[in-house]
Formats: C-alpha cells, structure tokens, sequence
C-alpha cells in the first residue's frame, strides 16, 4: 500500500472514530424511544451521520483539489501543468462521490425526516417529496445535480481560469444543506446564517488545501516549495476566518456561558475550540520550521507534520458532523412574530435618535466592509513605503464609500429598513446610487495593480495576473459596455419591485443579501463605466457619458412615481406577519418611498456631474501638457503656431517692401 493511500485511510479513521466517540458522547447514538411513536431506527441513526460525513469529505476533497490546480501550483500562461491537470481529473472523480453521498443523505434524510426504516423510503413517495418540497431535501439535491455538473466540467478543464470557475462552484455547492440547518432555526439566524457559511467556506478552503499539499508532500511531487508557500499565506486567513466564524456562530446559538459545560451542544464545541487551537499551533510551528526546511530538500518533516494536522482536521470534522446532528440549548423566548421573522425584536417608533443608536451586527456586511477597508489601506501603506505617490481624494472617496456602507446595513436605517418601506428605499438608494459612486472614484483597481507585485515566474498567475486576467475576460467585457451597464442597473430595479421577488428577498436572510449586494454590485458597475477611474473594456466620451447619466435618471424618477401611483402594497405578506402597531399604513409608507426615489436621483446625478467636470478638466490638463512636451522634445514649437507665426512674417515682409 503506497503512503498516499495510508494517509488517506488514516484520515477517514480519524473521522469516523471522532463520529462514533461524539455520538455516543452526545447521546446521539442511544437516544430515548418513546413506545407508540415512529422511529426510522439504527441503520438510518447511523447511515445519516456518516453519509454527511462523507458528502462534507468528498466535498473538501474536490475543493483542495481544485484550490490547488487554480491557485497552489503554477502555471504557463493560464494553462495547467501535468500534475494541476491530474488534480483537476482527481476532482472529477471526488465530485461524482460527493454527488453520491448526496443521495445517500436524502435516502437517510427521508427516512429520518418521515421516520420510517430505509426500506419504506423506497416503497413510497417519501423519497420523491422529501428532495423537491421540503428545504433539508432541496438542498441535498442541489448537491447531487451541482457534484455532477462539476465532475462533468473538470473532463475538460486545461485552463486556470477554468478550474478557478470549478472552484466557486464547488465553494456554492458547500452552502445549501448548511445554510437549512440549526443556523435558520436560531433566534438570531440572520448572525447564524452568515457566521455558518463563512465558517464553511474558510474550513473547506483550510482543511481541502492542506489535504491536497500533504498528498503533494508524500507522493514527492515537483513545486512542493511554491505550493506549501502559497497554502501557508491562505491557511492563515483562513484560520482567522474559521476563529472569528465561529464566534459569532457560537454567540448566535448559545444563550449563557454556562451552556458550555451543561449541554450536549455546548460540550462538542469546546471539543472543537480545542482542536482549533491544536490546529493553530501546527500551522505555527509549519511556519517557523518546517517550510524552511522544505528549500532545502527536507520533506519528510514538512509531510509528517502536514499528515498530523490532516488527521486533527479529519477528526474535527466528525465533531462537526454530530454537532449539526445535535439540537443546541433551548431558548426560552416570548412568542413574537417579529422576532422570529427578524431575528430582533420589533423596533420602536422611528426617530432619528433610534436611527443613530440602533445599531445591529450584520456580519455579512460588516466582514465586506472590513475586507473593502483593509485591503486598500494595505495598498496605500505599501505604495507609501515604496516612495510612490497616491491621491488623498481617491482614498478619501473611498473610505468614505465604506463608512456609508456601515452605516447603511449596521445602523437603525438597516433594521428599520426591514419594517418600513420607505426606509428600505434610503437603504437602497444609498447603497446603489451614493455609496457606489465614491467606491469608483476610489480607484480600486487602480491601486491593486500598481501595489501588487508579478508573480515571481514568469508565465505564472499570482494575484496581479489574476486580476489582469479577470479585467480582459469576455465577461467583463460585454457586461463592463455602457449599455449593459446600464440595462442592468434600470431593468433590475423595476423586475424586483413590481415582481414577488422583492417579498422573497425580505422573507429570507440569504435572499436579502442577495438584494442589497445586487444594489452595490449593480450600482458599481453602472457608475465604473460613466466617471470610474480604473482601467475599463470600453472608454465613453465625456459628451458621450453625460448622454448616458441624463438618459438613465429618469427612469429612476419614473419608478418613484410609479411607486407612488401604486394602489396595491409590495410585500403585503410579508410586513402584515410582522404586526408593526405604530407608524403609518403600509400604502402610505409605499408612497413615501416612491417620493424619496423619485427626489433621491438628484443628489448622485449632481455628484456624478461634479466628477465628470472635474475629470474632463484633468483630462485637458494632461492633453495640453502632454503636447507641451511632445513639442519641446521636437524642439520645433507648436506646427501650427509656427506656421501663423510664419504666414504673419510673410505679410510683415510684404509691407516692408512695398
């Protein structure tokens, strides 16, 4: 047996022995049977647990494969070489078995879900209704159809850009059958949901990488150094990204310090708080020791100690299979719709004091923001270290685009935005119309390819390469034309609030993310082709941006003033389950907000015709000068006041004579 396929058994040992020894820790494995009630019985108590294990197994696997073949191994020139290409075939195959665990969860599922043996999920409809009308199953086959979406693409992925694209669908395909678990029942679930899936997507990336360098290590593959130097700087933010997660998780599940040591629950997460800290003094000690070594030949330390750090990871992966099998503590709260929809409790009576004061954490939000923030200040220090110029204004627009985002999704205006629609219209308009423009005028791009370095070989992508590659993309192109552009930005708008798409935005947490970071993404993307400094597929005139702006507002004015002319209220379902008691009816508030969208478009209208002002009076600027020197390297002046100084010399000459 090679040292490869060892490690891999040792890995799924490790998993398996943590599984059995939490669940019977957990009283999961002998729960109490109340006689006259269905019970699915011991082979779907077992199966269930350890078909997710091996769907989150296989789903880790597939990810570090393909995190290895885009991002860990070199490249030339975007293809892939001979053993990222092997990775990607590799990921076909773990793709098809996440797929088939898939099955196996919803064959488990239904029968845990109805609680009826194995043998009857197949004689009857359960299995069918469990997969498409409940959202346990929707999620599982979600799995199945995307696993095997991705073990069809990796055939013929060459390309880097190709299994980065494999990558991200693999990291979507991650989220579904968490995201319908404990995290939507919490009380605080919109902190539960967030926390969860950055939690998930930081793990994968962390436990899936340090697989696939390990397996490298052992097999004695060539490039071990570059791919253990690149894992080493995304396994740190990762291994932030896991902690902070994780935190947040905990607060939104736990009610008291004390559910730690007196629950079930709570006792497998401190099992996990160890192993997390175990992990992070390996990743430590790798850091110090071992990745020196590795450039000096030495790989059988480097590769035993990545094989211990895989075993502890595998291991709290079982952990972390029970504890989605374990109910948290329960939580003694007054029956409140609105809180239960919201997850806080209704606001009072708006007041621009509670605007300002009522502040609530989205992590979301907050984690983009801080991720907006850090990078830029990250590439201004090291232009400024390096003796190069870069402007005030641009890092003042931009910070100030972040603190407006704050303050747009973490203040009152965030949570009264959920119950008022006129707030939800402030929200909106600030976040596609105001924040957007001072993010863009920013110059993100900009400044990224200016404090990035090349990758160190040449041919190779790191990430200025990366970023230069997703600027030429074909996407980017037809997406990045002013039309486009601007299609989405008006189209999507009405397509949202005159379709049941909005009310299915506001019901779900993940739906409204999706909605407010379409209002940023689209709005960024509208104002990048009108007044954005960064390098663009399509270049207008100023005449021909100014053509674009006043064509585009007024269709904004005209959705205000449909809004106003409506009859009917959006979301009707929706704001009645939350019993608002105070304020005005549910029209008028409708009405409110189709007025503030129809005078909110003069405030971005006016910004964007400052900048465009201001930028077409830099742009002559550098055109004067430019020719300027164009001139006096000629050495000859300006041809065409040469030629009227010379036509003027003829006349004086003229004179004379005569």
């Amino acid at each position: 047996m090679t040292r490869a396929a060892r490690l891999a058994l040792a890995a799924v040992g490790a998993a398996l022995v943590a599984l059995v020894i939490a669940m019977v820790a957990g009283g999961a494995a002998f729960p109490r049977i109340i006689p006259g009630l269905p019970d699915a019985g011991p082979i779907t108590r077992w199966g269930l647990p350890v078909s997710k294990l091996w769907m989150d197994a296989a789903g880790v696997v597939t990810i570090g494969l393909l995190l290895a073949a885009a991002t860990l191994l070199p490249n030339d020139k975007g293809l892939l070489g001979k053993t990222a290409l092997g990775y990607v075939k590799a990921a076909s195959w773990s793709a098809l078995s996440w797929a088939a665990a898939a099955f196996a969860a919803i064959v488990f599922g239904a029968a845990d879900f109805f609680a009826r043996p194995v043998t009857e999920v197949f004689e009857s409809n359960y299995l069918t209704g469990f997969a498409t009308q409940y959202s346990q199953g929707i999620s599982l086959t979600l799995v199945v159809l995307f696993g095997v979406a991705i073990a069809l693409f990796s055939r013929g992925a060459i390309t880097a850009g190709a299994a980065a694209g494999l990558l991200v669908l693999a990291l979507a395909t991650l989220l579904p059958p968490a995201l319908t678990g404990h995290s939507s029942s919490s009380p605080n679930h919109d902190l539960a949901t967030s926390g969860l899936a950055l939690h998930l997507l930081t793990l994968s990336l962390w436990v899936g990488g340090l697989a696939v360098v390990a397996l490298h290590a052992v097999r004695k593959l060539p490039q071990l150094e570059i791919a253990a130097a690149r894992f080493s700087r995304l396994a740190l933010w990762c291994y932030i990204g896991v902690g902070v997660s994780g935190v947040f998780s905990v607060l939104a599940r736990l009610t008291a310090v004390s559910d730690l040591w007196t629950s079930a629950y709570g006792v497998l997460i401190v099992a996990k708080i160890i192993a997390f800290v175990l992990l992070g003094y390996v990743g430590w000690w790798h850091r110090q020791r071992t990745l020196a070594g590795l450039s000096a030949g030495r790989h059988g330390a480097f590769a035993r100690l990545a094989g211990g750090e895989l075993l502890l990871m595998s291991a709290t992966m079982g952990l972390a299979v029970v504890l989605s099998r374990t109910a948290p503590p329960p939580v003694s709260l007054p029956a409140d719709r609105a809180f239960d929809l919201l997850g806080f409790p209704m606001p009072p009576p708006i007041t621009l004091g509670n605007l300002a004061s009522l502040w609530w954490l989205d992590l979301f939000f907050a984690v983009v923001a801080a991720v907006l923030a850090g990078l830029y200040a990250a590439g201004v220090i090291r232009l400024m270290r390096r003796g190069d110029h870069w402007s005030w204004g641009r890092t003042s627009a931009w910070f100030g685009g972040v603190a407006l985002l704050i303050v747009a999704t973490q203040s009152g205006v965030a949570r009264y935005a959920k119950v008022m629609f006129d707030v939800h219209m402030v929200e909106h308009m600030t976040l596609s119309m105001v924040v957007p423009i001072l993010l863009v005028l920013g110059g993100p791009v900009t400044l990224a390819l200016r404090a990035l370095k090349p990758a160190a070989k040449r041919g190779d992508r790191g990430p200025r390469e990366w970023l230069t590659t997703i600027l030429h993309s074909g996407f980017v192109k037809v997406v990045g034309h002013p039309g486009i552009a601007t299609a989405i930005f008006i189209a999507s708008t009405y397509a949202l609030y005159f379709t049941p798409l909005f009310e299915s935005a506001m019901e779900e947490h993940l739906g409204h993310i999706f909605m407010t970071l379409h209002f940023l993404l689209s709005g960024s993307l509208f104002f990048w082709t009108i007044i954005g400094v960064d390098p663009a597929p399509h270049r207008l005139p100023y005449v021909g941006k100014l053509l674009v702006l006043f064509v585009t507002m007024p269709f904004h004015a005209f959705f205000g003033i449909a809004l106003m002319m409506t009859g009917t209220v959006m979301a009707s379902g929706w704001y009645d389950q939350l019993g608002r008691t105070w304020g005005g009816p549910l029209l008028e508030d409708q009405q409110n907000g189709g007025a503030i969208a129809w005078g909110f478009g003069e405030i971005p209208t006016l910004m964007v015709l400052l900048a465009i002002a201001l930028q077409w009076y830099q742009d002559d600027e550098r055109q004067a000068r430019r020719a300027d020197r164009k001139a006096d390297r000629a050495g000859a002046g300006d041809p065409e006041l040469d030629s009227y100084n010379d036509y003027l010399a003829k006349l004086n000459r003229g004179d004379s004579g005569s």
